[in-house]
């Protein structure tokens, strides 16, 4: 495969596929010793990596080789779990020089980026730091899959797992822009009848009201799940809620605390002390303070804390207020030598995972089906990543043909600013440029 070049990962458009959307062309123009495969997928009942890399296999290792080359590593792990030995015994003989495979434990969050560069290669990332200060570059499955695409085309499909409450869930390939409802019908229609769609999995997705709604380049799958559900039902508390019961209930038991994985990496970050902001201003308090180094995983919330309450989002409340009022934590104290002491014995069991959240009624497993899921409309958003939005380059009328581009990257100062731009993922007409969205039928 010919080697490709960071202007041909800007030109097609690619980013992470698997959480923020951050521009891919960004992160591998810079230097690394190690790259990391983020394939430990730790979020209950999706199945898409480990599916893409028993079909794609060849063109995600041929990724993640133009990734190394790129930042110039000489040495790149596959975190993948232990469990998949069938995937894992597919990759072994096609692995490139240079590249080996660490067996993750089937652990909550085994996928979070600070989580994945201690257990594969023993180094802490630092709080507020990123993997590159620990001389690592972290892509997931897909990302890498649309890394070694580049050269040839644009990213206008994803993979998306659709499971939970669904007649067959699968791993679907769709075009960008088509709607979640095509996306859930396409895996046999909601089996209950009050469906509720939780976009991007139970424990750090969001509750999506509206079914219409669109897939993007970081939409990572669909939960199905009946109204009486309790994850359904926990999304749906208000903030005047967790509040409320957060006051009366939170007994300071510190398991929220014990359980956090960033706690457990020698972070700042101590959710109990968060809590105590309910009832105490105490938002100039260090370990208050240090919430600002949450990343949001929801094992507290969803899975420490014997209570049923809510550390996450008080965190991410207190995230966000810090954040609107500019406090930063200056040189935030830090514990390398914790995750040695504790993080071993303090890991999340995925089956106790699903247990607790209700998941265990419905089937684990996701079979690809690699024919594209076909569509007659399409709506492509022009912020699909972190940074500035798209400025169309098509105009209502145009006829458009499927990988063409409709969105342009801004200038700023008169060079592009951080972003991506995005296609056309159906030959059709634009048929209506409204809301940050180009409308195109077939």
């Amino acid at each position: 495969m010919p080697a490709i070049t960071v202007e041909q990962i800007a030109a097609a458009g690619v980013v992470g596929a698997g959480g923020a959307g951050f521009p891919t062309h960004v992160k591998f123009s810079a230097q690394a010793d190690t790259v990391l495969l983020n394939a430990a997928e730790c979020e209950p009942l999706f199945h898409k990596d480990k599916e893409i890399l028993r079909a794609h296999a060849d063109e995600v290792l041929a990724g993640l080789a133009a990734g190394m080359a790129l930042v110039g590593a000489r040495r790149a792990i596959v975190g993948i779990k232990e469990k998949y030995t069938e995937v894992i015994g597919l990759l072994r003989p096609k692995l490139p020089s240079g590249v080996e495979i660490a067996p993750l434990a089937d652990a909550y969050p085994a996928g979070d980026e600070f989580v994945l560069v201690y257990d594969c290669l023993g180094r802490v990332i630092p709080p507020g730091g990123l993997p590159l200060h620990v001389g690592a570059v972290v892509t997931n499955v897909e990302t890498a899959l649309n890394l070694a695409w580049a050269g040839r085309r644009p990213v206008t499909e994803k993979y998306i797992s659709i499971a939970g409450a669904v007649a067959h869930p699968a791993t679907l390939r769709v075009p960008v822009g088509i709607t979640l409802a095509e996306c859930v019908a396409a895996a046999g229609g909601p089996t209950v009848a009050r469906p509720n769609y939780i976009v991007g999995g139970v424990m750090m997705g969001r509750l999506e009201e509206n079914h219409g709604a669109l897939v993007d380049k970081t939409t990572g799958g669909v939960i199905v799940l009946d109204d009486g559900h309790t994850v359904v039902r926990r999304r749906r508390r208000d903030w005047s809620q967790i509040v409320r019961i957060g006051r009366s209930a939170c007994d300071q038991c510190s398991f929220c605390t014990e359980l956090c994985p960033r706690y457990l990496l020698g972070h700042p970050i101590e959710p109990h002390r968060a809590m105590r902001s309910l009832e105490f201003n105490l938002v100039g308090e260090a370990n208050v303070v240090g919430t600002a180094f949450c990343c949001e995983c929801n094992l507290c919330s969803m899975y420490s804390c014997p209570e049923d309450l809510d550390p996450k989002d008080v965190c991410a409340q207190n995230k966000a207020r810090l954040a609107a009022e500019g406090r930063r934590y200056e040189n935030p104290p830090f514990n390398p030598r914790r995750p040695e002491l504790h993080m071993s014995n303090r890991r999340a069991p995925m089956s106790r995972l699903m247990q607790k959240l209700g998941l265990t009624q419905f089937r684990n497993e996701g079979p690809m089906r690699d024919a594209l899921v076909e569509t007659g409309r399409v709506g492509i958003a022009l912020k699909q990543h972190i940074g500035a939005a798209c400025e169309a380059v098509v105009a209502v009328g145009d006829r458009v043909v499927k990988g063409q581009s409709v969105g342009r990257r801004p200038e700023s100062n008169g060079k592009p600013a951080l972003g991506a731009p995005v296609h056309a993922s159906i030959d059709g007409v634009v048929r209506a440029i409204e809301n940050g969205i180009i409308w195109i039928e077939k």
